[in-house]
């Protein structure tokens, strides 16, 4: 004998003691799954059979089912459960938490009963303990449906005790193992040409797509417009061929209400999809019935990675099913106002979302779809003369076909003014960055923020940042190469080389690394481009790598003339109005001057003032017969390294006035309208940079190295050596083609690996000596590679959110999560 309980369920044993109940969950669950009653008076009391102690064992049983049904685990309650009450309190449960109770009785006979419980010394009440509890079963019985058990069986014997099978069934609503493509569509309300229209569109030819693609509907196919019967023939015969999801959507739920011959109010229109259908045949009324009343309120696809429904759906409800998430997903959650054309005003549930699943929904007619917290409405208002959209999964590709004409006016006016998520898209509000945060990246999943983290960047942001709305990205941190294990080198590139070559990488581009600091560049065509899309008049902004100006405003204006004069070329070719770019500022002493003057040349100028005397004093000593040559000679060797600690970093200073002597090499164009560019290879980015000439611009130097070569990996080795021998600071090695995935996830977009003279201006003049480098091969690497991936997924996440038009507030809360980050005890030498 099979019994079916659904998945994620609240499954209730009933029976009277000795009816088996225990040996049943043993034989048919995880032990994990099973929570007793006599298990929980044995935690509270020490006894299992103390009867005193129920009350306190069923809350902490009830604590435990409620923790495991959140977490949507199935969860079995062994109890006697023959009470009315004490099963109340358990459907109740099961609706808190959206999962279907499933109540499995064993329903023996008495005298089975009695014999197991005389069999059992721990068992000293009485039969008519038995007879009472059985007695209330029998009464129970009937009712158990009635009770809210949306599933019931009954086992009367042992012979169909020891048949029992569980079957775990899969929710309609599961279709996690449907992993796609899917194209999914927009409110279509009758709209048949429109439909035909973008499904050709999607490559769709009679309803079938050469590629296997599934279209999924997100729901509204009836009502409004010219042909309802049209559109629900086509989508019909998709699903029925398998080509073809369709969710429920609220003119659904209503059209079937009306064919049941139910009062309904005949609006929003109804009558025009009843009188199409009147045309129609009785069998295909009754097709039409059976279909839209067999409908479900919301799927879940591809691993739960893709979730479908007419109204959206909060990430509690995903893959339950109860009376309120149908609810939920048909008609959205509302303040109970309307407004002043009537209708409902809908809480903005997408602002607060922060689930792993991608949401695509319809319902609310918007003129454009946005990404809003990894959800996307594409109900863009066809019926109403606006467009017929569809998104391309996994693509994340728009498509949409214009509607042919106004088939039904709108309530209220599309307003492409109206703030999308319930708020203004350039407006940045203190709760998008404060408190505990997770940001879920398309490149490395969900990173989390404490809040001591958004704490620490809140106040950087506040005090020292430019204007967070030009703060479209801002660039992770870099790790340096593995520790070198040759005797006289920190850093070398063998080691860099050898970790790309571990993960599967085959050539990467050296870039040398210039004189300078990290400065990201974001360049606008003019005020009414910035105002447009970032929410602010200007020209744009040159800040560092944690938000910072480099310059005054008129100076930064200045330098982003040139820029945009320089970059006339380029917002033609890439049709954009702004353009961020990421490069070097040079020279170092134009951010860090003060740095230099108060840490670097006070050390260099007390040394250069203590250890020569030294050095004198000691060999007049030494002249004097006096044996001091041990010291003398580390001395010398100290005043000889602060010589070269004094060269090194004198290199990254040279006058400046203003602007004049600063220039800028830019390495990569990371986004501009409507397109992100980390999967161009980094030759691509340089080549097209190589365009921006005159005098403030600087080329930056590479070489691509094949690492399957020897004689490539031995050139690469002696061009840094050139470099740094020239005084040069070093390298950045990088992947070739940019943005690379390995065996074990995103590979580091790059590593530094510095000369050996400039890391004295890191670890000291001193840092050479051998006791401090063996000193120094122990540093710690990982949480320095650790934090530079998630910061990396965090830039890449911004860059494909503000390429992609979401409102700003969206960029914002990963590049806000890039700057909590680098609140993390780093060691900041590395």
């Amino acid at each position: 004998m099979k019994l079916t309980v659904p998945d994620m369920a609240l499954v209730v044993l009933v029976g009277a003691s000795g009816s088996g109940k225990s040996t049943f969950a043993r034989m048919h669950f995880a032990p994990t799954q099973v929570l007793s009653s006599d298990f929980f008076r044995g935690l509270v009391a020490d006894d299992e059979n103390d009867q005193s102690a129920s009350a306190d064992a069923f809350d902490a049983l009830h604590y435990v089912a409620a923790k495991r049904l959140a977490a949507g685990r199935t969860t079995v309650i062994d109890a006697t459960n023959v009470q009315r009450a004490s099963r109340a309190s358990l459907v109740k449960l099961a609706k808190e938490h959206d999962v279907l109770p499933t109540a499995i009785v064993l329903d023996l006979p008495l005298g089975v009963c009695v014999a197991r419980n005389a069999g059992r010394p721990d068992r000293d009440f009485g039969d008519h303990v038995v007879r009472r509890q059985r007695g209330e079963l029998q009464r129970s019985l009937k009712s158990l449906e009635r009770e809210g058990f949306r599933r019931v069986h009954v086992l009367r014997s042992e012979a169909e005790v020891a048949a029992a099978e569980i079957v775990v069934e899969p929710l309609r609503n599961d279709k996690r193992a449907l992993t796609g493509p899917f194209d999914v569509i927009g409110d279509v309300h009758g709209c048949v040409a429109e439909l035909e229209e973008l499904l050709a569109a999607l490559g769709y030819a009679d309803g079938v797509h050469p590629d296997g693609r599934t279209a999924v509907f997100v729901g509204d196919l009836v009502d409004r417009g010219p042909d309802t019967p049209g559109v629900l023939r086509r989508v019909m015969g998709m699903a029925a061929a398998g080509n073809a999801l369709v969710v429920c959507g609220n003119h659904e739920q209503k059209l079937v209400r009306a064919l049941h011959g139910r009062k309904v109010n005949v609006a929003h229109g109804l009558a025009e999809s009843l009188e199409q259908l009147g045309a129609e045949s009785e069998e295909f009324r009754r097709q039409v019935h059976e279909f839209c009343d067999g409908l479900i309120a919301h799927y879940v696809l591809d691993g739960g990675k893709l979730v479908v429904a007419h109204a959206g759906l909060p990430e509690r409800y995903h893959g339950r099913a109860s009376g309120r998430v149908r609810s939920m997903a048909l008609y959205g959650d509302t303040t109970g106002e309307t407004d002043e054309y009537g209708l409902p005003v809908r809480l903005p549930w997408a602002r607060d979302y922060r689930g792993s699943a991608m949401v695509l929904y319809g319902h609310t007619p918007t003129l454009e779809p946005e990404w809003v917290n990894n959800t996307m409405c594409l109900d863009t208002g066809a019926v109403f003369g606006g467009k017929l959209t569809a998104l391309r999964y996994p693509e994340r590709e728009v498509v949409s076909v214009k509607a042919h004409r106004v088939w039904y006016e709108p309530s209220r006016p599309l307003d492409a003014s109206r703030p999308l998520g319930g708020r203004e898209p350039a407006v940045l509000e203190l709760a998008d960055v404060t408190g505990k945060r997770i940001v879920q990246t398309a490149h490395h999943g969900r990173v989390g923020v404490s809040a001591e983290q958004s704490a620490a960047a809140l106040e950087v942001m506040s005090r020292f940042a430019v204007d967070p709305r030009w703060l479209a990205y801002l660039p992770p941190t870099m790790a340096p190469c593995s520790t070198s294990s040759r005797p006289d080198h920190l850093e070398h590139p063998e080691e860099a080389f050898a970790e790309y070559r571990a993960a599967g990488v085959e050539t990467v581009l050296c870039e040398e690394k210039h004189m300078g600091s990290r400065a990201v560049v974001l360049v606008c065509r003019d005020d009414e481009v910035a105002y447009r899309r970032f929410g602010i008049r200007g020209g744009g902004a040159v800040y560092t790598r944690t938000g910072r100006p480099f310059f005054s405003a008129p100076q930064n204006d200045a330098l982003l003339a040139d820029v945009r004069a320089a970059a006339a070329g380029l917002f033609e070719e890439l049709d954009s109005g702004w353009l961020l770019l990421d490069a070097e500022l040079l020279p170092w002493s134009a951010k860090a001057g003060s740095l230099i003057a108060d840490q670097y040349a006070s050390v260099g100028a007390a040394a250069q003032a203590v250890l020569p005397a030294a050095v004198s004093a000691l060999a007049t000593t030494a002249a004097r017969g006096i044996d001091v040559s041990d010291l003398l000679a580390r001395t010398a060797s100290r005043s000889s390294t602060v010589d070269s600690y004094r060269t090194a970093y004198r290199r990254y200073c040279w006058p400046t006035s203003g602007l004049d002597g600063v220039r800028l090499a830019p390495f990569q164009l990371l986004a501009s309208e409507g397109k992100a560019y980390h999967d161009r290879p980094h030759a691509w980015h340089l080549s097209l940079l190589d365009g921006l000439a005159g005098p403030r611009f600087q080329r930056t130097r590479t070489l691509e190295v094949n690492l399957l070569d020897e004689a490539s990996v031995t050139g690469g080795v002696a061009w840094w050596e050139e470099l740094t021998g020239a005084g040069g600071e070093g390298m950045v090695v990088k992947p070739a083609a940019n943005l690379t995935r390995g065996p074990r996830g995103l590979v580091q977009p790059g590593v530094k690996v510095r000369g050996r003279e400039y890391l004295r201006i890191i670890y000291g003049p001193d840092y050479t000596l051998p006791e401090n480098l063996e000193r120094l091969r122990k540093r710690g690497l990982n949480r320095k590679r650790m934090l530079a991936l998630r910061e990396y997924a965090l830039g890449l996440e911004a860059l494909e959110r503000v390429a992609r038009g979401e409102p700003l507030w969206r960029v914002h809360e990963c590049v806000f999560a890039v700057l909590a980050l680098e609140s993390d005890p780093v060691d900041p030498r590395l």
